[in-house]
């Protein structure tokens, strides 16, 4: 094996590393937490906001009935009351008459209250919804922020990637393809590091150092590799 092919393993792998580090960059960005965050937030908060709708939607049409009663009811009120007060009718009519009037007008006491206390309700279900409303803006503009920062970010870490990788290409051309497969296999079992400069008898992969015997092993081996880790040995 040519020790040229071999020390340029070292300079891809090199490249290799700064381009492993580049990916987890992108997957690790500070902004990525809190952009899931963020989402979940808002969806926490959507839900908590169609709950409220519902909510004010059910007082609503239950205030628009009880007004209605209500209206009905004062309007049946005021017509019993006209025709009491206008006399006419027998005792016993009037007796009668007096009594649907007092009946009328307790029950329209009874719906002035229902409907106060329906007023009373709607009032902080119509603020739950406006605070929900105003909650969902403020996230959906930080999620917004959030997205252009790491878009921004990414455009840079790979614009860097595709250099790296552009001088990676051109550094491979020339190794041999069996050397290649074999430096893939290892950087998939070894972190990574798949080459280790040897010197002074350690191993730069494993930092084992290798005996006189160990090392007339490795070196004499047409790609060298430490008997220990057995990662490429570049000298």
């Amino acid at each position: 094996m040519q020790l040229t092919s071999l020390v340029d393993l070292l300079d891809i792998q090199d490249l290799d590393l700064q381009i492993d580090r580049l990916l987890d960059r992108r997957q690790s960005l500070p902004e990525l937490a809190r952009y899931k965050a963020t989402h979940e937030k808002i969806a926490a908060v959507q839900g908590e906001r169609n709950r409220a709708a519902a909510d004010l939607k059910e007082l609503e049409l239950r205030l628009d009935k009880s007004d209605g009663e209500l209206e009905l009811l004062e309007l049946k009120l005021s017509e019993h009351e006209t025709r009491l007060f206008a006399g006419g009718m027998s005792a016993r009519e009037t007796e009668h008459m007096r009594l649907d009037v007092e009946s009328l007008r307790g029950q329209k006491g009874t719906m002035e209250e229902r409907v106060l206390e329906m007023l009373e309700t709607i009032d902080p279900a119509r603020e739950a919804v406006a605070a929900a409303d105003a909650e969902l803006a403020a996230l959906t503009a930080e999620k917004a922020t959030l997205e252009s920062s790491i878009k921004r970010e990414w455009k840079t870490i790979d614009a860097e990637l595709a250099r790296k990788e552009e001088r990676k290409d051109a550094a491979v051309a020339p190794i041999p393809d069996d050397l290649m497969e074999l430096y893939d296999k290892l950087r998939e079992t070894k972190d990574g590091v798949a080459v280790g400069r040897f010197e002074n008898g350690v191993c730069g992969g494993c930092h084992v150092s290798l005996s006189s015997a160990e090392q007339a092993q490795a070196l004499d081996a047409e790609i060298p590799r430490c008997v220990h880790c057995r990662r490429i040995l570049v000298s």
